[in-house]
């Protein structure tokens, strides 16, 4: 995944997220929506998850250090998970909690046909800023579905970006569902639970984001190029076996340590030789390989 197209994606959705955000407050002030002030929130949550991400990403430019000899490539990872914990505090208990505060004291929805104009003008915003997400990661995602692609992605700001608007897309319909009833049947609890549900799909969604940005913090296996790179490595006539092989993904690059069994009959120049050999090999297929470790050995 290149660099600019998650800066892209991220730059969408915070153009659309402000923009909602400020047309939902006007909408909620004017109406006093419950729903609508809930949908607010969520907006000006998502426009500053996306200056973190923006944060993130810049500092995982930053060049290898004495103390951090393999950069700082997992940076997005933690600026990230803090804009699950944001999406699941600001955006989804906040909201349950508008909205049960609601339900105790009720409140009047007033110009009730602005508030579902903006709704609408806002669920067209949403579904640009997801479209260019979307757009974003087909090169990386391929023939995987959506949610495969979710599962094994390393580029989190791009599996929030996209998580965050499927959310408010979501919620976005509810709110416009809740509204409509609340304005038919002039009962305030709809438009209550409107609040109440979109904080719950938002705590879900940010639970869903977290759980996976935590596994890519402990540092997972990059399981394709694990598998093409011993089929590479036990290619090579004066391999007599690998015994063991690792592919951890750092950010958007691989780090590959593996042991193997060379011909033992070799010199150790003969072998120097022979493993630069693998190891550029690697690099030169594998080009998110940023390091390789090579160990000879006879046993695991």
């Amino acid at each position: 995944m290149s660099h600019s197209s998650s800066l892209k994606a991220v730059i969408y959705a915070f153009s659309a997220n402000l923009g909602i955000a400020l047309a939902k407050t006007g909408a909620a002030v004017w109406t006093g929506s419950g729903s609508l002030l809930a949908e607010a929130i969520h907006s000006y949550a998502d426009s500053g998850n996306q200056i973190l991400l923006l944060i993130g990403m810049k500092r995982a430019e930053k060049l290898p250090t004495e103390k951090h000899p393999m950069g700082y490539a997992r940076e997005p990872y933690i600026w990230s998970m803090m804009v699950a914990f944001t999406l699941f505090s600001v955006g989804g208990v906040f909201s349950i909690h508008e909205g049960w505060q609601r339900i105790a004291v009720p409140h009047p929805v007033e110009n009730g046909g602005v508030a579902v104009i903006i709704l609408l003008i806002a669920v067209y915003l949403e579904w640009f800023s997801l479209k260019g997400a979307l757009s974003a990661l087909q090169d990386e995602k391929g023939e995987r579905s959506l949610w495969q692609w979710f599962r094994e992605t390393r580029s989190s700001e791009l599996m929030v970006v996209t998580g965050e608007d499927i959310a408010a897309l979501a919620g976005l319909v509810i709110a416009l569902l809740m509204l409509l009833l609340t304005m038919i049947t002039g009962n305030t609890v709809y438009d209550a639970a409107g609040s109440i549900i979109i904080g719950l799909l938002l705590i879900i969604v940010a639970w869903v984001i977290g759980k996976e940005i935590h596994s890519l913090l402990i540092g997972e296996s990059h399981d394709e190029i694990r598998d093409q790179v011993k089929v590479l490595v036990e290619a090579n006539p004066n391999v007599q076996q690998v015994l063991n092989i690792w592919a951890i993904n750092h950010g958007d690059q691989v780090m590959v340590a593996l042991k193997a069994e060379l011909n033992p009959e070799m010199t150790v120049l003969a072998a120097s030789h022979c493993i630069n050999a693998m190891e550029k090999q690697i690099h030169d297929d594998y080009p998110s390989v940023q390091w390789v470790f090579f160990e000879i050995d006879t046993v695991d």
